[in-house]
């Protein structure tokens, strides 16, 4: 279940998912992957300096100040002429996005979804009145585009933007996604007034007979398919240039709350579950109706996973108060029965209790845990940041105690914590190549965090 209407309080002091000293909490769950495993080498890869970088600054491995590489990148001393991608995400990561808050817009009702597009060009914001706005960042955050969304179902769930950033889709708990040109010029869109929202019918299945709600939509990489995760168990893939459904997954025990597309191939579908469990979808042998695998380790549902874009990795919030690392490659072709001994519990009436936070999943599978964040009462999300400025070198995420947390992927420490808001922060978004964050939340506030380029860091790892 993604929305509650509970009176748990709006006020959230107590920490969730925390050490008794207050810290956050990491485990590896296998330490053969935390050596071994090619992500955490990736990751090191994608956001160190090269060996030769190393030897030809005559420092210590990954301690050197920014003006230094500048200074040898000038003269060349790597012989390249330039910073590998590895490098620009050494120093560009360094420069953490926060500095702030400053406060970008406010409305009356609570904001569910933001999301900066893939050139980072634009901004989007969902709010549960609604309302949802585009902000042309490269002038000013000024309204590119206001959007009164038609036929809302208790909030707007989710929207994506298409690659090319010509069109919006927004969904609600209810089966009709809308969809909307974004790229005229007019800045007021009225639902069918001033602006065409077509409706998108994703329960024309022949196995659909009731109606039902939908908590995640994403474009494909291509622009031509739409993938949503439902309340009725399933998934649900919509082909635009056909206008039509074309497939439908009975997919999980319980409602899916969240799905991804693995990779820009499309072949790979990702999609997490009130369940507790991720499976893993291959389209090219759906013969059978059977996921191509299950990863296990959450004890709750699962709120959001975001994919690396390898193909093989990805990440997943839980309403067991953790962000687990996956991969695919250690996913089994059944589930386990161990989630029917999990005691029962519901995040949108009280707290996670403390007794359960030591309860271990027996076959977790997860390559890592990152825990100090909050998940209560709403599909709170959680990302990779960008890998052009950071390598993917952190995690970050919403949280129900108003704040954004960032990790480190390789070794878990908590390396942020932002404060800036009163009340949840559901959903927050890293700019695709600056050091700028945007946070939205259910104070109806949407702010933004940067990095001061004056505070240089001079010995940092």
């Amino acid at each position: 279940m993604g929305y509650g209407m509970s009176r748990l309080e709006e006020e959230y002091c107590e920490p969730e998912g925390q050490n008794s000293d207050g810290s956050s909490s990491f485990q590896v769950n296998d330490e053969f992957a935390k050596l071994h495993n090619d992500i955490f080498h990736m990751t090191r890869m994608r956001s160190g300096l090269t060996e030769s970088m190393d030897k030809s600054m005559g420092a210590k491995r990954g301690k050197i100040s920014t003006t230094k590489l500048l200074s040898g990148r000038e003269v060349d001393r790597s012989g390249k002429g330039m910073f590998s991608s590895g490098e620009r995400a050494f120093v560009l990561g360094r420069y953490l996005p926060k500095d702030g808050p400053e406060l970008l817009d406010r409305m009356d009702s609570r904001a569910y979804v933001s999301q900066f597009s893939a050139d980072g060009s634009l901004f989007v914001a969902g709010f549960q009145g609604s309302h949802i706005r585009i902000y042309d960042v490269d002038r000013g955050w000024n309204i590119h585009k206001d959007i009164h969304a038609r036929s809302l179902r208790w909030t707007i769930s989710d929207v994506s933007l298409s690659p090319d950033q010509r069109f919006l889709v927004y969904s609600s708990l209810a089966p009709i996604v809308h969809i909307v040109n974004v790229g005229n010029a007019a800045r007021e869109s009225y639902a069918n007034v001033t602006d065409i929202h077509d409706g998108l019918d994703f329960s024309q299945h022949v196995d659909v007979q009731y109606s039902f709600g939908i908590f995640s939509v994403k474009f494909s990489s291509d622009g031509r398919e739409l993938v949503a995760g439902s309340n009725d168990d399933s998934i649900y893939v919509y082909d635009l240039h056909e206008n039509k459904l074309t497939l439908r997954l009975p997919a999980h025990t319980s409602d899916v709350n969240t799905v991804a597309f693995a990779d820009e191939t499309g072949h790979l579908i990702y999609s997490g579950s009130d369940d507790n469990l991720c499976k893993v979808w291959d389209r090219r042998c759906l013969s059978t109706g059977e996921a191509a695998g299950v990863l296990t380790g959450h004890l709750h549902g699962v709120t959001h996973i975001d994919s690396r874009g390898d193909g093989r990795s990805f990440i997943s919030n839980g309403k067991d108060q953790a962000i687990k690392l996956w991969d695919i490659r250690k996913m089994m072709s059944n589930a386990d029965s161990y989630a029917d001994r999990v005691p029962s519990w519901d995040y949108r009436y009280s707290r996670y209790p403390q007794q359960y936070k030591q309860i271990k999943h027996p076959h977790d599978q997860s390559l890592a845990t990152y825990r100090g964040h909050s998940v209560l009462r709403t599909l709170i999300r959680c990302y990779f940041s960008p890998a052009y400025s950071t390598g993917q070198k952190y995690i970050y995420t919403g949280s129900y105690d108003a704040s954004v947390y960032v990790y480190d992927v390789v070794s878990g420490t908590q390396v942020e914590k932002l404060k800036g808001h009163q009340l949840a922060i559901r959903d927050c978004s890293w700019h695709p190549f600056d050091p700028t964050l945007v946070s939205s939340s259910w104070d109806g506030r949407v702010l933004k965090w940067t990095s001061n380029p004056e505070q240089e860091t001079s010995d940092v790892d």
